[in-house]
């Protein structure tokens, strides 16, 4: 059985998985860092309690912490019951089961909910979304994006792929996308022809193994960076 989503689904990483899947060193967590589709992910919650800048923008980002905690219950249920259906696209080591996944993913998108309210009135967290994005060229260090950029291929297309990474690059220095594969652990068909146009506009493109492994093909993110 394969995993099949409507559209984004809001659902939030932790801390430790967002230092796994972007290989983030201590000297990258002191940079000036934008997530961009965030979510409810509680790395901008815990990067704050570091006392370290952070931006993270989502068009979820519109809606209080009430309707947050409304559309992740709403949520809950599909995403967990697809996980125990498609138990055999995962590695089950770091996390031992799906109960297991459930409580890590439930405290990370607690986390943020608490944070939300506060994190939004400081301009932590900012509704926006690609392939448009509201802050000056070069504005960032390091631009992070997970479970979004070819995760999602069935729903946006090579178009939209194409212009949300020129966006990111314009807004920071160096680009880190995580996985390069779907929803469904399938190699996104999107990589090789983003790579092939991006390569022809002078942008370094490499991709990366990483230490975290969940998917059993996801373990790798691209990096771009002007050359």
């Amino acid at each position: 059985m394969d995993f099949h989503y409507e559209d984004i689904v809001p659902w939030g990483r932790s801390f430790d998985e967002y230092l796994g899947m972007f290989n983030l060193s201590e000297d990258d967590l002191a940079r000036d860092i934008i997530d961009v589709g965030g979510g409810p992910a509680s790395f901008n919650a815990l990067m704050h309690q570091r006392g370290t800048p952070i931006v993270s923008v989502d068009p979820i980002y519109r809606y209080s912490e009430t309707e947050l905690r409304q559309r992740i219950r709403d949520t809950y249920d599909d995403v967990i019951a697809q996980a125990r259906q498609n138990r055999d696209k995962f590695v089950w080591t770091h996390i031992a089961s799906v109960d297991e996944l459930a409580e890590i993913r439930m405290q990370a998108m607690e986390t943020f909910c608490q944070d939300f309210e506060n994190g939004k009135q400081h301009g932590r967290y900012i509704d926006a979304s690609l392939p448009n994005l509201p802050f000056l060229d070069g504005r960032f260090d390091l631009v992070l994006s997970a479970h979004l950029l070819f995760f999602y291929s069935e729903n946006r297309d090579l178009a939209f792929h194409l212009n949300a990474i020129r966006e990111l690059l314009r807004i920071g220095t160096e680009v880190r996308i995580f996985p390069i594969v779907d929803v469904n652990s399938n190699p996104s068909r999107f990589l090789s022809p983003v790579i092939d146009v991006l390569e022809k506009e002078d942008i370094a493109c490499s991709v990366e193994r990483v230490p975290y492994h969940f998917q059993k093909t996801g373990n790798e993110m691209l990096r771009l960076k002007l050359d």
